[in-house]
């Protein structure tokens, strides 16, 4: 990370220091998310936005770059603060209520390595509740260090949102800006109440005073001989402390700092990733079970031989499963799905044993109708089929997403979860109608 102005930090030839190998180790958690090839590309391709993000932090670790965010109410005097560390003028500061309205971001040139970026962000009383809480969540996930920015002891509203961005175990900085208003002894005092309400939250070392912007002062002067006069007091910026603290920080722990952030990053994004990608697995099996479910409904439906009808529908189950394990990444065989189907159909036999008598004589009875009836009894058969494949669809989803394990639920609990969560009469109706309305099509094309 280069060293603090004017010397550089200097360290063997050769030999990684502790905080590269933390960026090392940083940078190998990210690939390895980038480079994951379990994940479909049809699922990645819906998670672009979060490739995009982890691709970002990649190059931020490769190029040794550690991100400061300021963070604080409207007028507190963030962008001033930045400028003042900058020693320009980068970020707008302006007299008009929340003149920063979305995320700015300035490399600190000071720094020997120019591998520092300042960034500010809109005053958190700018926005209400679950957007201002989400603000900081984001703030604080995507930053090395922060700066929370007081202009006075903590409001309400300040406290929640430092009680926010800590949550997310990122380094932070109390600044309390404006301290010309202040007297010696009235820093004291107000230094001395922020430690203890920050307690466990901030380091008492890491509660700084700065003064961001020059200021003139009038005040009455009395000469020696007792006579008044009006005079102006120069109050010049003060942002020693602040970025005395910065550098001492920065050399000792900065790469260990984005190494950090990035594998805490990388971990947060997993997490999400796993779930949304489960997410997108069980949206792509829904329709894929819908699909089974409609094919071999028509099929038990128009198959005339009495019981041969079951048997292919056991087969079409059997390729259903097949199917899902694909989706889900998990290798399967055609006999493995075999041995599945036939687990959850013998436990549906012992939870439902009524519905599947009737689908048998239904299935035995049926070159006995003829005309309507005929259709009818196919199509109420087919309901039943059409209903045992969402059940057989759902038990082996379940199995696959624990990784081809029951898990401490055993198959018929598991069966039995998931006829609970059905509604029979209004799935099997759906079901009836569905292939009904195909009988319909067909007979009129």
């Amino acid at each position: 990370m280069g060293g603090k102005p004017p010397t550089e930090a200097l360290e063997p030839a050769n030999v990684p220091t502790t905080g590269d190998t933390h960026l090392q180790l940083a940078s190998a958690s990210l690939r390895q998310l980038l480079e994951d090839a379990r994940i479909p590309d049809t699922i990645r391709s819906t998670l672009s936005e979060d490739y995009a993000q982890v691709r970002a932090m990649l190059d931020k670790l490769e190029h040794g770059h550690l991100h400061i965010a300021v963070f604080g109410r409207v007028s507190v005097g963030k962008s001033s603060l930045l400028n003042a560390l900058l020693g320009k003028t980068a970020f707008s500061v302006s007299v008009l209520h929340g003149e920063t309205r979305s995320v700015n971001m300035q490399q600190w040139e000071e720094y020997a390595d120019g591998g520092l970026f300042l960034i500010d962000t809109p005053g958190i009383n700018e926005i209400d509740g679950e957007a201002r809480e989400r603000m900081a969540h984001e703030v604080a996930s995507r930053t090395d260090l922060l700066l929370f920015v007081v202009d006075s002891d903590l409001t309400d509203v300040e406290f929640q949102a430092l009680k926010i961005v800590a949550a997310a175990h990122r380094p932070i900085l109390l600044v309390v800006n404006k301290a010309d208003r202040y007297t010696e002894d009235e820093q004291r005092q107000l230094r001395s109440i922020l430690r203890t309400r920050t307690q466990g939250v901030i380091a008492p070392e890491n509660i700084v005073f700065t003064t961001a912007q020059a200021s003139r002062q009038s005040v009455i002067f009395i000469d020696e001989d007792g006579t008044e006069r009006d005079g102006i007091r120069e109050r010049p910026l003060n942002v020693g402390a602040l970025k005395a603290r910065l550098w001492d920080i920065v050399e000792a722990e900065g790469k260990t700092l984005a190494a950090l952030n990035a594998s805490l990053f990388a971990g947060d994004l997993s997490n999400a990733l796993g779930q949304r990608i489960l997410a997108v697995k069980r949206e792509l099996g829904a329709k894929t079970i819908r699909l089974y479910c409609l094919g071999k409904g028509i099929a038990v439906a128009f198959n005339p031989i009495p019981v041969a009808d079951l048997v292919a529908a056991a087969m079409i189950d059997a390729g259903m499963v097949v199917h899902l394990s694909r989706l889900y990444g998990l290798s399967i065989s055609r006999n493995e799905a075999g041995d599945l189907v036939r687990t959850v159909l013998a436990q549906m036999v012992l939870l439902m044993g009524a519905v599947w008598a009737v689908h048998l004589v239904s299935s035995a009875l049926k070159l006995g109708s003829a005309g309507l009836s005929t259709v009818l009894t196919g199509a109420a058969q087919g309901a039943v089929a059409w209903y045992s494949t969402l059940v057989v669809g759902r038990v082996a989803e379940q199995w696959l997403a624990n990784g081809k394990s029951w898990g401490d639920a055993g198959p018929k609990l598991t069966v039995q979860q998931i006829l609970e969560s059905l509604d029979r009469d209004s799935v099997l109706a759906e079901a009836r109608e569905e292939i009904l309305t195909y009988v319909r099509t067909t007979v009129k094309g």
